[in-house]
């Protein structure tokens, strides 16, 4: 599993932030039974950088929490026979590695959240990196079906680490 990630936010962790971000990408991986290694990229970054590529991207100017930017085509999520029929299109060439694709954290809305709901920063940051996971596994929340289908899975994938609300 290749997970890389670069810090642009102009906010310290303090906490080992990297750790938290491979043991949940790792956690979201095999919950959701991925047969491949795979390759994320992390980046962190600020409101004012995360606003920027909310409207180039999504043609919404304002700040948000996450950017989840998939690489992989489902059928349904975590349903891995596109990808293995197109071993050219989502696989690195070099390290044999699924190319997931790119989350975009905003390292100021994790403060701002994790104060919000009262949990730790820590928690905050676990529990949008689950999330975006999920984006790039092929789930969605466009319907409340969907959306309690991806709340219930990022809770158990944080249960699963034993990153609690507290």
């Amino acid at each position: 599993m290749h997970i890389l990630i670069e810090n642009e936010a102009n906010k310290s962790l303090s906490f080992d932030y990297e750790k938290v971000i491979k043991d949940v990408i790792a956690e979201s991986l095999r919950f959701e039974k991925c047969p491949y290694e795979a390759e994320v990229s992390v980046t962190l970054t600020n409101n004012e950088e995360i606003r920027e590529s909310n409207r180039e991207f999504r043609g919404i100017d304002k700040p948000t929490d996450v950017l989840s930017f998939p690489m992989v085509d489902y059928e349904k999520p975590s349903d891995f026979t596109l990808a293995e029929s197109s071993r050219e299109d989502y696989f690195n060439p070099e390290t044999g590695d699924l190319l997931l694709g790119d989350i975009v954290l905003n390292v100021d809305r994790v403060y701002e959240q994790a104060e919000e709901y009262g949990h730790s920063v820590k928690r905050e940051l676990a529990f949008l990196t689950a999330h975006s996971m999920l984006h790039l596994l092929g789930y969605d929340h466009m319907e409340d079906s969907e959306r309690l289908v991806m709340e219930e899975k990022q809770e158990q994938i944080l249960q699963n680490l034993g990153i609690t609300r507290g």
